[in-house]
């Protein structure tokens, strides 16, 4: 799969509208470019994400100060494979500072048996009520250029159809974005494929 390809697929091209989903199924077909991708490292280390222990009770959640888990496919009616998975905590000790959030988050799309993924270590994580913003580098990824890059998501733990925003969709393909923000996202305006799983956010209550 040629470098063209792969940032087709992951960057702006890549989830900025439903309808770009189109696009890019045709372009992988006029590249001839039928091969199956390897597996990325999101299948075998998102599956183990959970819901923090913190929602077990009030005992629980004072031992970290926010949090967004989980782990969901995006719903494509063109049958793309899009999947996103958080593991991110910010913890109690940290409560005033954001910006000490650890963990890492992953994501991946294929269409047509093109495709690319990535993995990033968070660097910021804000929650507000069911609302989460998180951010990070990415550290790994299949897709020339895309390592040491920053980005944002935005997550929307309904209960019933989580919804997911990030930050290519405004700003354009993660590899040639320059200084993004920490902690920068888009609206949520992604909506969860139904029975793949779901994010969970705990709320940050900071002590201003």
């Amino acid at each position: 799969m040629n470098r063209c390809t792969k940032t087709a697929v992951l960057g702006a091209a890549l989830l900025v509208t439903a309808g770009a989903t189109g696009a890019v199924a045709s372009a992988s077909t006029a590249t001839g470019v039928t091969s199956t991708p390897a597996t990325p490292s999101t299948t075998s280390t998102a599956s183990a994400v959970s819901a923090p222990s913190v929602a077990s009770g009030a005992g629980e959640r004072q031992r970290e100060a926010a949090a967004l888990t989980g782990r969901a496919k995006l719903h494509r009616s063109a049958g793309d494979d899009i999947t996103f998975s958080f593991d991110a905590h910010l913890a109690a000790k940290d409560d005033d500072d954001p910006l000490k959030a650890t963990g890492t988050f992953e994501w991946s799309h294929y269409a047509e048996g093109d495709g690319a993924w990535a993995k990033a270590e968070v660097d910021c994580l804000l929650t507000g009520g069911k609302v989460a913003v998180v951010s990070g580098v990415v550290t790994d990824s299949d897709l020339p250029g895309a390592k040491g890059k920053r980005v944002g998501i935005t997550v929307h733990d309904t209960g019933r159809q989580d919804r997911l925003g990030y930050s290519w969709a405004s700003v354009g393909n993660p590899v040639e974005t320059k200084d993004l923000p920490k902690c920068v996202g888009s609206a949520p305006f992604e909506k969860v494929k139904k029975g793949t799983g779901d994010f969970t956010v705990v709320p940050w209550n900071p002590k201003f």
